[in-house]
């Protein structure tokens, strides 16, 4: 670095804190005026550059010299740069002072005494008594060593040129090229450069990342893992990326380990707006297409090809199994269902009821019952302390089942009396299918659980309104009669659960909550990093779902159900206005439901075990960023987002319980579990099991041709088929709910993390502490279900995606 040339010592420095010299320079002359402020700016080619070796006198003189890479170069009119050598400059209208990656202006600066030398070594320096009155600082070139991640998909990598900009607590380094003289950015690379500054910049805060054209070749998309920028004192900064840079931008990485730190605003994408898709039901994300969405927020390349293969080849394996069952499975065997292993469906997750079970045990009581605890819908079920008004079940209906010396009295009041009502769905029209009316009930169901355990139904009432047309039915029913009111019940069943629990609970609340976190929270916020895993595809599925399901002329206007798409639109309005912050928080709505003592309810049981280690796990990072209520209340962009969840997903209402703001390091966690809780846990319970409990339909009749019975009189099997959906609509339906089940291909189980967010090791300790955790649920339910003639695997962790992803 140092170079001794005999009459001194030259060292190769840069010049440092031009603004600071250029205000001196002011300062000390009185004939010195300064025009403009001080400029830096970046200037990586220029024709017009002068080696300031070759000065008068003084060309080409030592190779050593040229090496040093520095340049000086006189602009502007007037007399210009006089002379390049040791004499005086009379007048510098513009000094431009070049190192090897960029270059420092002092504008307009007017200069009459001192003089000021600038030498032919390629370094810029003024003369001793000069630079004793300046008090002029010059400090060695600092280098950052720099390490840029690409992400591992095929496509993840680029030809485009990538920059870099360090920004510091003291400055920012000049533009630099990323160019290791090799192949960059392949996917999988992790690149290794040095990024020259002229001096410390201190604290590295921000690195932008520029992406520019290369040559002739085409603009194409990056996928950029991190930035890992080491400073010359050895300090180490993480920035995570973890998303696709495309076109010719700047990207911005903040560093923020502290909450309320930010100097730098976070530009909402254009691509994350609201609209309003429903009127009366929560707003979704402004995106008309999968094809049109972000990148950012599409599915992965194996997720969309094993997703849309399904889809593919959903139709043409149903309507062969179909085909196939060439008696119905109603009364003898289960027709051929079992050779649905001949058609690649054989890897399937594990699940509480397979489908061949199903089509063996559909029609008895307990597994009725059963799939009120433990099937996709356990979330209906409430226990029963007196009976509804219009519901008037007596003592005589029901003492032949309640077991010896039972009275329903006192059923009643031991708690062993639940009911399941289907309310919200009087009044709801139905369409017409296949030129035929369809039909919806709003039942209300009695269970029993008796003392084994077992939960059983006592009598079914198909409306609300009971009377002369609106009998009540009972297990001592003949056979056939009995079985369609419980499968009116299954129906209503499928239209409760596909609209409200799965659709507005699960995947329209999900993507409220990630349209509000890519909107409100930048990327270096701590709750961005600890909520982007559990968002991850649920604007994509939802945008899906617009476009294949729920639009108009979609599945379920034409066959998705007696519903159609206005039915669905009435179902979800009145489903929306019942829908409570209670609700939504396990733990709360177990308490309100009176479930908690219900017996082989795994559902809750899993389910409190995993809303329990999300708590923890929440809990503790919530006590690294937010020592305080007042560090809570104080975080602006926390308030923001929990207001807009408040405002565009329960539209501002306040009967819902849901808050609008947050006051508490306690309320943060519980608002912080709820969410983790409802894009994971919640929603594989009310999806994995869909198509293994309806791929035989009696189970879960998607519409019904005939209205419910009005009297008691004897059903045959002719009658009962004649009411159950046909073939084709029982097709497309089991088509749709086999695309939706879970896949397995780019899945991350939740607890899995593998873009590190969090650098820090407080959290990486609370993520290990988790995943431990869950391990042990794991082996617990892996223990249980030895002994369970149905095993429940719905919430088995492994089985859990961490965000609404399907």
């Amino acid at each position: 670095m140092a170079r001794g040339n005999g009459s001194g010592r030259e060292s190769n420095l840069v010049l440092a804190d031009v603004d600071r010299v250029a205000q001196r320079l002011t300062g000390m002359c009185p004939d010195t005026t300064m025009t403009d402020s001080t400029e830096k700016s970046i200037n990586r080619q220029d024709s017009g550059l002068e080696r300031s070796d070759e000065g008068a006198g003084e060309r080409n003189r030592g190779a050593g010299r040229r090496g040093a890479g520095r340049w000086c170069r006189g602009k502007g009119s007037g007399s210009g740069v006089r002379d390049w050598g040791a004499e005086r400059v009379q007048s510098v209208p513009q000094l431009t002072c070049w190192g090897r990656q960029g270059s420092v202006h002092i504008n307009s600066v007017q200069t009459g005494s001192p003089p000021l030398s600038v030498l032919r070594s390629g370094t810029s320096r003024i003369p001793r008594r000069a630079r004793e009155q300046l008090g002029l600082i010059l400090s060695p070139m600092a280098t950052y060593k720099v390490q840029v991640s690409t992400g591992q998909e095929p496509i993840a990598g680029t030809f485009d040129s990538i920059f870099i900009t360090l920004v510091g607590s003291r400055g920012e380094s000049p533009k630099h090229a990323l160019d290791a003289f090799w192949v960059d950015f392949q996917p999988g690379a992790v690149g290794e450069y040095e990024v020259p500054s002229a001096q410390s910049l201190g604290q590295i805060v921000l690195v932008r990342l520029h992406k520019e054209p290369y040559s002739f070749f085409p603009e194409n998309i990056w996928f950029c893992n991190f930035v890992r920028v080491t400073s010359p004192e050895g300090q180490t900064y993480h920035f995570p990326c973890y998303q696709w840079i495309y076109g010719y931008c700047t990207v911005e990485l903040l560093l923020m380990t502290t909450v309320g730190i930010s100097q730098y605003s976070w530009p909402s994408s254009p691509w994350n707006r609201w609209k309003e898709y429903i009127p009366g039901t929560p707003w979704c994300a402004d995106v008309d297409s999968a094809m049109t969405a972000e990148i950012n927020l599409q599915y992965s390349v194996p997720k969309a090809s094993a997703f849309f293969g399904r889809g593919v080849a959903a139709p043409c394996v149903f309507f062969r199994i179909l085909a196939s069952c060439t008696a119905p499975p109603l009364t003898t065997s289960p027709c051929s269902l079992p050779k649905t292993r001949g058609h690649n469906l054989k890897g399937w997750h594990v699940s509480a009821a397979s489908p061949e079970y199903v089509t063996e045990h559909w029609k008895e009581d307990e597994f009725f019952g059963y799939q009120y605890l433990n099937g996709v819908n356990p979330v209906v079920i409430r226990k029963c302390t007196e009976l509804p008004d219009n519901f008037p079940v007596t003592h005589e209906m029901v003492a032949g089942f309640l077991g010896e010396s039972a009275s329903l009295h006192e059923e009643l009041k031991r708690g062993s009396l639940y009911v399941a009502d289907y309310k919200l769905l009087e009044d709801v029209p139905a369409i017409r299918v296949n030129g035929r009316q369809q039909y919806i009930a709003a039942p209300l169901c009695l269970l029993h659980q008796k003392p084994s355990g077992a939960l059983v139904p006592l009598a079914i009432q198909l409306s609300q309104h009971p009377g002369p047309n609106s009998p009540i039915f009972l297990p001592s029913d003949s056979d056939w009669l009995w079985t369609l009111a419980k499968t009116w019940v299954r129906s209503s069943e499928f239209h409760l659960h596909e609209v409200t629990s799965h659709l507005l609970r699960a995947h329209l609340l999900a993507e409220v909550f990630a349209v509000a976190t890519l909107r409100q929270l930048p990327m270096c916020h701590p709750l961005y990093k600890l909520l982007v895993p559990h968002i991850r595809f649920s604007i994509h599925i939802d945008v899906l779902a617009r476009t294949f399901l729920v639009s108009p002329g979609g599945v379920f206007d034409r066959v998705k159900g007696s519903t159609g798409r206005q039915g669905l639109a009435d179902l979800l309005r009145k489903s929306f206005e019942n829908l409570t912050y209670t609700t939504l928080c396990l733990p709360d709505d177990i308490q309100e439901r009176g479930v908690a003592s219900l017996k082989n309810y795994y559902y809750r049981d899993d389910g409190l075990k995993i809303w329990a280690a999300i708590e923890s796990f929440v809990s503790g990072i919530v006590a690294i960023y937010y020592r305080t209520n007042l560090a809570v209340q104080g975080d602006h962009e926390l308030q923001a987002w929990v207001g807009e969840i408040f405002a565009k997903g329960f539209l501002g209402r306040q009967a819902s319980g849901v808050p609008s703001a947050l006051s508490s390091v306690a309320e943060l966690t519980k608002y912080l579990t709820m969410m983790i809780f409802t894009c994971s846990a919640y929603h594989a319970a009310v999806n994995a099991g869909q198509f293994e409990l309806a791929v035989f339909m009696p189970n879960s009749p998607s519409s019904m041709r005939k209205p419910p019975p009005q009297n008691k009189a004897p059903v045959t099997l002719e009658e009962f088929l004649d009411t159950i959906p046909e073939m084709n609509t029982t097709s497309i339906i089991l088509s749709v709910l086999w695309v939706l089940r879970n896949e397995d291909r780019d899945m991350r189980s939740l607890g899995t993390y593998p873009e590190e967010h969090f650098t820090e090791e407080g959290p990486k300790q609370l993520m290990a502490a988790f995943q431990d955790r869950l391990a042990e649920i794991s082996r617990e339910i892996e223990e249980r279900n030895q002994s369970l003639t149905l095993s429940y695997t719905y919430l088995y962790p492994p089985n859990i995606e961490n965000s609404t992803a399907i």
